[in-house]
């Protein structure tokens, strides 16, 4: 992948003072009931143009007491024969993901399992846990039978596979009919071995939109040439780092995604 030097750092990038702000209480007033979920990659030179859009279009970027780009820190858990990585490289309709999810500059973490149904929708269930059990949340009855009641999965076969760690930012639209994540700065470690890798200057973009309304971002997405690519952080971070896991599917994602950021640079 290429390297994670030059970064741009959107926590002071002149672009982000072009936003019009929204705090996280109106931010969760938003339902998004009827949601469709799409994916994008690009490069964070191309994010920069995409900001100055959004701006001008009215999207607001969400502000916490931290600021609008805020540190994320994940660590996912399957199987030791990597059950739940498999129903992704398989390509099964109905999958599951078990995750503890800090958010670094409060500390707040929750322990979280999403549920993707053969209609492509995704439920999420969590639970808030302390930041000690970030790597591990077995050994607490209340946690495990959470775990196990939700995903049949008994907490004693899952194990800490691998963690994602990156920066985020979030727009919403002025009518708050879509949402916008935006995650940079995406590092992986597989934990069991200690192997690490980066999405270099990768951004994937996640839109999460009101199904009955017109997406502007669409056309603000379409008019830069940053096209739907379906990814999983999990799955992604797995075949990077993990030399057990099967990869033949993944190995053309990442191609995808080389591709499009070296196109980017161009």
């Amino acid at each position: 992948m290429p390297s994670d030097s030059g970064h741009i750092d959107f926590s002071v990038h002149p672009v982000m003072r072009t936003l019009p702000t929204i705090t996280l209480a109106e931010m969760d007033s938003i339902g998004l009931m009827n949601r469709i979920d799409t994916k994008y990659v690009t490069h964070e030179n191309i994010l920069v143009e995409l900001l100055r859009e959004a701006a001008l279009r009215g999207y607001r970027v969400l502000e916490t007491s931290a600021g609008k780009s805020n540190p994320y820190d994940s660590v996912y858990f399957d199987t030791e024969s990597l059950e739940m990585y498999r129903m992704h490289l398989h390509r099964k309709l109905v999958r599951q993901k078990i995750r503890t999810r800090m958010y670094v500059n409060s500390g707040q973490t929750f322990l979280e399992i999403k549920k993707k149904n053969n209609r492509g929708r995704t439920r999420k269930k969590r639970m808030e846990v302390s930041a000690e059990v970030l790597r591990d949340f077995r050994g607490d009855s209340g946690r495990e039978d959470f775990i196990t009641r939700i995903t049949g999965y008994p907490a004693g076969e899952l194990h800490p596979s691998v963690e994602t760690m990156f920066r985020r930012i979030t727009l919403v639209n002025a009518s708050k009919t879509e949402r916008l994540t935006i995650d940079t700065d995406l590092r992986f470690v597989h934990l069991p071995s200690g192997n690490e890798r980066t999405l270099g200057n990768a951004v994937v973009i996640e839109l999460k939109q009101d199904g009955r309304a017109a997406s502007e971002m669409k056309g603000i997405l379409l008019d830069l040439r940053v096209k739907p690519l379906r990814m999983s952080k999990y799955c992604i971070g797995t075949a990077l780092t993990d030399p057990q896991a099967p990869k033949h599917r993944f190995k053309l994602k990442i191609r995808k995604i080389e591709k499009i950021i070296n196109q980017s640079l161009t």
